[in-house]
Parts: structure tokens; C-alpha cells; sequence
């Protein structure tokens, strides 16, 4: 395809994993040579960090990491002929380290630009790594002036005054900015705001994948001089993506990779959720997955979703009855099984139980049965689940749902044994919207409707509801999404029309919780206050 009058540009939405740096190394070069040969780009952007990717955290403490990230770009650098690149990565400076992003031309690299706004926030640690820089970034690319900026300086107002004080008629913008299911139309509503206050267009590009707890959504925009905004483009999804500037115009050519539809908020959240359970997966080595499947919604959703991400062939589903599951709970979960083609086995646990309780029967003497024997059935499943993983090497699931997780109405040891949580981040009110919606997508009903319609149940005990120690799950997540997203006070809560006894109660079992997150598996973060990195609060404390 020939290069047109204009200034043709490449945005290389790829996932780069952490620490792969000669991957890296070669997919930049392959993807240059492709918007180079293939598409006839001029310029092609790589999003922050893309040579070691986001974020190695200590690693970027090991010289040998640093060592080998500058041979890296030295060989990038060097294929960098008859198309320019930006390409991110860590820049030491003696016993100095940035964040930097560096412009290739010719061979060689033209210059480097390093982040003057460090996060430090939420997710983000960069501070304790990295040292700010403290210039503007401008370089001339064929006749236009482009400003460039990384990450969180777009989100600051000093960098882009300063380019636009620098002359810049284009702002490039180069991220790793994880997904949150509502951050979508705050970023455009940012890029949208930075352009009309400086009437200077822009291109934001943005990395994709799961990264432990983190996805990454992609989701490249543009927009005009005028405030137009191209995109975003398809989200979780790798690709090479052109698009021509009119330089005359201050204006973007509608590019092609722009979606008639843009997914619903149920469907992005399963995308990603699949991103992150397959980028784990496959990145960590793993063969395959195992999960325990209940016959209960998040067993379920989980079951679905690993489907989605890595196939039937890779999944096992195992279903472990006790004296106290129902026959409805074994007909569903074979039901779906069978449905959707996994590998899956039925292991009682009675005998399992039985040797527990008599083992532990002189120690209990005298006592009522009480959450104890409850408690030592979750473990029994526990201990069979993580057999089977050790044995073929899958990762196990678990299935936890982030109101469980919030509350603590989940076993240590038990059903919280496990690799990864793909669902760990979504409330149980939002579990039962992701299953209606995956069962609507045409390829049958992938969860049984009895799953989504049942009232949900562990069953550790004749006739157990969820319900008789919670209150109703549109209840607990208002009061939890007001707590833990909003950060209200039981006050601010209850003044909200909740009934204070409750607020109190719930409250008080998310702070008593802490010691059991802190015992948690991973799972990909979707909301804008995930457990774990995001929410840190002590074990010990007395503050209520």
C-alpha cells in the first residue's frame, strides 16, 4: 500500500509480557517491518514499557534486567530504517532510573523522552522505581512538530502545556493504563478535554493483556484538532492499527478498525475477564485449568469463561458431593459439562469427611456440629482439587466472587484454594448479568437457566441458603460498592436509605476479611477498587 501525501502511522496494539524482553524485542521489529513493507506507515508507536513490559516491579531493580533491555533497543534501533518508532522502555543513567520512550530514525536512536508524571496511586508504585523527568519531549517527523507523552503525563496538565509551549502540532501519546469496566468514557472525556484546551490533535495508544491482577484493554483513540474522536479501537484484541493525518486539516482520515458497535458493558467485562484467565494461562505455562463446578452461578461463569479463553479441551470440571448436595446441584453441573465439552468427573467426598470427623472426634467431644464441619467440607474439596492440580499440572480456579471475597463468606483452605480467581473482582449482582449475557450470544445456553435462576447456595448444610447469613445480594453490593468503591462511611451509607444495622454488620465483616484476602488467589481487576494492590488496608487495626 503506498504511503499517502500525509503522515501515515502505525499504533502496534499488542500485549508485551513482562519480563520477555527478546519477545519483545521481536515482535517490535517484526511489527515495524509490517507497517513498513505491508502498509506503508511512517511512524509506528509502541506503548509504554513495551520491551519489558508493564510493570516488572523489583526486576527493574536487577542490573542484569536493565543490561539486557539496552541490547534490546540497540538491535530494535538498528532495523529502525525506512520507518521511524517509538518504543518504551527503562532507561538507566548511572544509579538513575526512568520510565523513557525513545525515538528510532535511521538506525539509530534520534532521542529519548522520560516520563514527567509518576503515578503513585491506586495500582501504580512507579515512584519506587523510577525518577521523574523534567523536560518536554518534542521531535519533527517529516514537517510536523509532535509532542510525546507517556502515560500518566497526559493525564497531568504540565506535560502537554509544555509541548504545546514547544511548538507541537500532533500529540502522541504512548500507555499501559489497566482496564476498569467505567474508565473507557472517562478516558475519552480526558483526550477530548486535552484537545480543547489546546486545539492540538492526538494519538493514544495503549497496550493489551493480562498481566497478573492487571488487564489491559487496548482501546487506541484518536482525535481531531476540532475535538472528533476516532475509536476507540477493538478492545482486548491485538492489532496493528493505520491511520493517515492531514496535516492541512488537523484531522484524522477515518481509519477502518473503528467498530460499528461498541460492546455493551456486560460483554467488556467478559472480554476481559477471558484476556486475563488466557493471558495467565498460557504466559505461566500452564496445560490446562481444573475447577470445582458446583452446579451454582459462579462455578459456573468460571466454567464458561475458561472455555472462552482456552478452549473445552484444556478444561476439567470436577463436581465433589457431600451428604448435603443436592441432586439438582449434580444434575446441573453435569448438564453443563456436557454442554460445553470438558473433561469432567464426579469425586465424593464422603469418605474424606467421614476420616475427618472421626479423626477429629475426641477433640470435639461435647460440642454441637457447627461451622467447623462445615468448614472441614470446603477443605476436603480443597485438598481433591489440589491434588488433581499437581498431578497434571492445571491451574486451579476459584471461584470466589468479589461479595464473597469483600465479606469473607468464603473457606480458607477450602473453596478459596486456587491459582487464580477469574471473577474475583466482579460483585455476585454482576456474576448473574455476565451469565444472562454470555447466554445470549447464539451458541446456545452455555449456562443452564435453573444455575442463574436458583437461589444461591454453598451447601454445607441441609436446606443452606446464602441468604440466611447475608442479606440479598442487591443489598450487600449497594452497601459494598458504596464502602469499598465510594469509600462512604456507614453515615454516608445508611443516610443513603439503608437500614444502619445492616450497614454496621456488613462493615464489620469486610474489615474482620482482611486476613483471608491477604491468603488470596490473583484474579484480573475490572473495577476502580480491586482487592490486593489496589485496596490495602492492615490486618491489625482498631480504626472501624
Amino acid at each position: 500500500m503506498p504511503a499517502m501525501t500525509n503522515h501515515r502511522l502505525a499504533l502496534a496494539q499488542f500485549a508485551f509480557p513482562v519480563g520477555a524482553i527478546d519477545t519483545n524485542a521481536a515482535r517490535i521489529i517484526s511489527l515495524m517491518q509490517e507497517a513498513r513493507d505491508r502498509h506503508g506507515a511512517g511512524l509506528v508507536l509502541f506503548p509504554e514499557l513495551a520491551l519489558c513490559g508493564y510493570l516488572p516491579e523489583d526486576q527493574l531493580q536487577r542490573q542484569s534486567l536493565l543490561a539486557a533491555c539496552e541490547q534490546a533497543l540497540a538491535r530494535i534501533a538498528a532495523a529502525a530504517v525506512g520507518i521511524e518508532a517509538v518504543v518504551g522502555h527503562p532507561l538507566r543513567i548511572g544509579d538513575v532510573l526512568y520510565n523513557a520512550a525513545s525515538w528510532l530514525r535511521d538506525g539509530r536512536v534520534l532521542t529519548t523522552c522520560r516520563k514527567q508524571a509518576l503515578p503513585n496511586y491506586a495500582v501504580f508504585d512507579e515512584k519506587r522505581y523510577f525518577e521523574p523527568g523534567d523536560a518536554p519531549c518534542l521531535v519533527d517527523w517529516n514537517g510536523l512538530r509532535c509532542g510525546l507523552l507517556i502515560c500518566e503525563d497526559l493525564w497531568t496538565a504540565r506535560p502537554i502545556a509544555r509541548v504545546v509551549e514547544g511548538g507541537a502540532e500532533l500529540v502522541l501519546s504512548v500507555n499501559a493504563s489497566p482496564f476498569e469496566s467505567e474508565k473507557a468514557d472517562a478516558r475519552q472525556a480526558l483526550l477530548k478535554s486535552r484537545v480543547a484546551g489546546h486545539g492540538l490533535p492526538l494519538a493514544y495508544i495503549n497496550v493489551v493483556g493480562g498481566q497478573d491482577d492487571l488487564v489491559f484493554d487496548g482501546g487506541a483513540l484518536l482525535v481531531d484538532a476540532d475535538g472528533r474522536v476516532h475509536g476507540p479501537a477493538p478492545a482486548f484484541s491485538d492489532e496493528l492499527l493505520l491511520c493517515d493525518f492531514d496535516q492541512a486539516t488537523r484531522s484524522w482520515q477515518p481509519p477502518a478498525w473503528v467498530p460499528a458497535e461498541h460492546p455493551g458493558p456486560d460483554e467488556i467485562v467478559w472480554r476481559g475477564l477471558v484476556r486475563g484467565l488466557r493471558d495467565y494461562v498460557e504466559r505461566n505455562g500452564f496445560p490446562g485449568v481444573v475447577l470445582g463446578l458446583s452446579g451454582g452461578i459462579d462455578s459456573a461463569v468460571t466454567l464458561a469463561l475458561a472455555v472462552d479463553a482456552i478452549g473445552p479441551e484444556r478444561c476439567h470440571a470436577v463436581m465433589l458431593p457431600s451428604r448435603h448436595t443436592s441432586s439438582e446441584s449434580v444434575e446441573l453441573a453435569t448438564r453443563q459439562a456436557r454442554a460445553q465439552g470438558v473433561r469432567y468427573d464426579v469425586i465424593a467426598i464422603e469418605p474424606a469427611y467421614e476420616a475427618f470427623l472421626s479423626m477429629l472426634a475426641p477433640s470435639f467431644a461435647g460440642r454441637e456440629p457447627d461451622l467447623a464441619e462445615e468448614n472441614i467440607q470446603a477443605r476436603c474439596r480443597g485438598v481433591a482439587l489440589m491434588a488433581l492440580s499437581n498431578k497434571f499440572g492445571h491451574l486451579l480456579l476459584t471461584t470466589g466472587n468479589k461479595s464473597e471475597v469483600a465479606v469473607g463468606y468464603s473457606t480458607l483452605y477450602g473453596d478459596m484454594c486456587g491459582g487464580f480467581a477469574p471473577i474475583k473482582d466482579c460483585y455476585k449482582t454482576q456474576v448473574y448479568a455476565l451469565a444472562r449475557w454470555r447466554n445470549r450470544q447464539g451458541d446456545g445456553e452455555v449456562i443452564p437457566a435453573r444455575v442463574i435462576e436458583r437461589p444461591p447456595t454453598a451447601e454445607l448444610r441441609d436446606g443452606q441458603l446464602d441468604q440466611d447469613s447475608l442479606p440479598p445480594y442487591e443489598e450487600l453490593d449497594a452497601i459494598l460498592h458504596r464502602f469499598i468503591e465510594l469509600q462512604q462511611s456507614l453515615e454516608e451509607i445508611a443516610a443513603a436509605g439503608f437500614d444502619a444495622a445492616t450497614v454496621n454488620r456488613v462493615i464489620g465483616m469486610v474489615y474482620r476479611a482482611e486476613y483471608k484476602r491477604r491468603q488470596a488467589a490473583p484474579g484480573p481487576k475490572i473495577t476502580a477498587k480491586a482487592f490486593g494492590r489496589d485496596r490495602r488496608y492492615p490486618i491489625t487495626s482498631a480504626w472501624r
